[in-house]
């Protein structure tokens, strides 16, 4: 397979990593050996925020008086369609059972989390859909309590839109606490809320590593790293769409790579000349984040055809995956690794991200190539059981204790030997190797 780079990146998404994770364990041990003192000694420091910790039913109907009505229906659309599209993929989850052999019954039973923490990035950006997202799901797979954690602003606290969002999808309690702060007091089950057993949700290399120190004592969504875009487009696909989908995924951070793969070289050429204009029109925060992203992460590869395309993709195994090509039906069976597809220019990246029902919560870092994104199925744990009649238990009991004993495992065969010999004393068992 021959790929040609018309542009190459010159950093990786690991390129400036730096070593969080004493700094996160220190953290995490001193909230939990000091409890709620310490954790509000850090948001203090980190927050620069003395308000209430945890939202009272008062603040939380004030900061929703607060967002425009434009702004509320906004939220509430996309609620709906997240909502109604996670009753959906519920739906595939069920409980089933099996009698494997005559008087042997096995089955599976689907049972939600009881406690989980969704954490909402509120720093440069306000993620109101990472609320949306987060809470929704949690909430239609019928946990008993959510807890939605935002970083308050300096003075200000939490923006009012996470609050009205938080609230509308479902969540018991709000905690104002960003950071490892804000992971530990729902990990610890810090000012009277339960403790996690799933924290879910993006955020900062801080909070990634709090999330991967704590995994194994509560469950967690992904370890995720910068965001990143692939769009395979061919000759047909419009370059200035191209080129604005793009830019608007680089501006997620300065580390966030966007790649485009095509088929067609002088529409590669178009989007390279037409991207640094897009993102000289950003305002300034996000004109920053996207010029260091194009800069040093993007790349821009030409393949002679779709099935060289395709391969490339799976190679890359993107959070997020667009084609803009003929024959869409075609590369939604190929293609195989992504975090979530977008078929076609009609749909969009920022879609997904915000508000068409998908979630925008994805496996970064080719992490794609193993698992998918965060949904209902993330917050049940598919267990399994089983129940037999004595007749029932007979053939099993016999496969056992013979396996058991070639594995040099006497303790489990004896424990099949003494039904066998209660259940079925007039008969004669051979249960040798």
């Amino acid at each position: 397979m021959t790929r040609k780079y018309l542009k190459k990146a010159t950093k990786t998404a690991t390129s400036d990593a730096t070593d969080v994770g004493e700094t996160v364990r220190t953290i995490l041990s001193d909230i939990e050996a000091g409890g709620d003192e310490a954790a509000l000694r850090y948001a203090e420091k980190f927050d620069r925020y003395e308000g209430n910790v945890l939202l009272t039913e008062e603040e939380i109907a004030a900061a929703s008086d607060a967002v425009p009505q434009q702004l509320k229906e906004d939220i509430i659309f996309a609620h709906d369609n997240v909502r109604r599209f996670a009753e959906v993929q519920k739906q595939t989850m069920q409980n089933v059972e099996l009698e494997v052999v005559p008087g042997f019954t096995l089955g599976q039973k689907v049972i939600p989390c009881r406690a989980v923490g969704c954490y909402v990035p509120g720093g440069r950006y306000s993620h109101i859909a990472s609320a949306i997202m987060t809470v929704t799901t949690a909430k239609v797979a019928g946990c008993d309590h959510i807890v939605a954690c935002s970083p308050p602003r300096p003075g200000v606290g939490i923006a009012p839109a996470i609050i009205f969002a938080a609230n509308l999808c479902g969540a018991d309690k709000i905690l104002a606490m960003g950071g490892v702060q804000g992971v530990a007091a729902m990990t610890f089950g810090l000012f009277g809320l339960p403790k996690a057993d799933i924290l879910v949700g993006p955020g900062n290399q801080f909070v990634a590593e709090a999330k991967r120190i704590l995994y194994g004592r509560v469950g967690i969504d992904m370890i995720a790293g910068p965001t990143d875009s692939l769009i395979l487009a061919d000759g047909t696909a419009d370059p200035f769409i191209v080129a604005t989908d793009l830019v608007s995924q680089a501006e997620h951070g300065y580390n966030s790579p966007v790649w485009l793969v095509t088929s067609d070289e002088a529409l590669a050429e178009k989007v390279m000349q037409m991207v640094p204009d897009l993102i000289a029109d950003l305002p300034e925060t996000n004109r920053l984040s996207a010029e260091a992203a194009w800069r040093d992460y993007a790349e821009v590869i030409v393949c002679d055809d779709r099935e060289e395309m395709a391969a490339t993709s799976d190679d890359y195994a993107p959070e997020h995956l667009t084609v803009q090509a003929e024959d869409l039906p075609w590369w939604l069976e190929r293609l195989q690794c992504y975090g979530s597809l977008f078929l076609g220019e009609e749909t969009t990246v920022s879609f997904g991200d915000k508000a068409s029902g998908t979630n925008h919560v994805l496996p970064t870092s080719r992490s794609a190539k193993y698992t998918g994104g965060l949904s209902v199925h993330k917050y049940m744990k598919v267990v399994t059981w089983q129940q037999a009649t004595r007749d029932g238990s007979k053939s099993v009991a016999g496969a056992t204790a013979r396996i058991s004993r070639l594995e040099g495992m006497e303790g489990h065969a004896r424990s099949a030997d003494v039904r066998l010999k209660k259940y079925f004393p007039d008969e004669t068992f051979d249960l040798s190797l």
